[in-house]
């Protein structure tokens, strides 16, 4: 991979870092202000849903910023865009489509494929 690339990628990866920290204390300062009280029940459910559903997204986002540094490591130890199981070139436009991939189209196709014979 060229050091244009690398360079790109490093940015993006820091720009999605930083994209999901702000959310992350803005969702935490919204559910401290939030004090409200429903006289409905409906209305309440609705709340709760929806601070259920902020959670789990909150959550997710807490595994890709593992993921996100974990490719920030892979990038200043020199091994990221390369395959960790057959050890080729992950495509640009793959590392694009989901930039803290570690594994190429084909390699992951088949993993996935393995998966769903085995019914996972």
């Amino acid at each position: 991979m060229e050091p244009k690339d690398i360079e790109y990628f490093d940015q993006l990866l820091k720009g999605m870092l930083d994209d999901i920290l702000r959310q992350g204390e803005e969702t935490l300062e919204d559910m401290t202000d939030s004090g409200e009280v429903y006289a409905d029940p409906a209305d309440r459910a609705t709340a709760e849903s929806d601070r259920a559903f902020t959670l789990r997204l909150r959550d997710r986002e807490r595994r890709l910023i593992k993921k996100i540094q974990e490719a920030q490591q892979r990038i200043e130890d020199g091994s990221y865009g390369v395959c960790e199981d057959c050890g080729e070139d992950i495509s640009v436009p793959r590392l694009k489509a989901r930039p803290v991939t570690t594994l190429c189209i084909k390699c992951k196709s088949k993993r996935e494929d393995e998966e769903h014979q085995r019914g996972d």
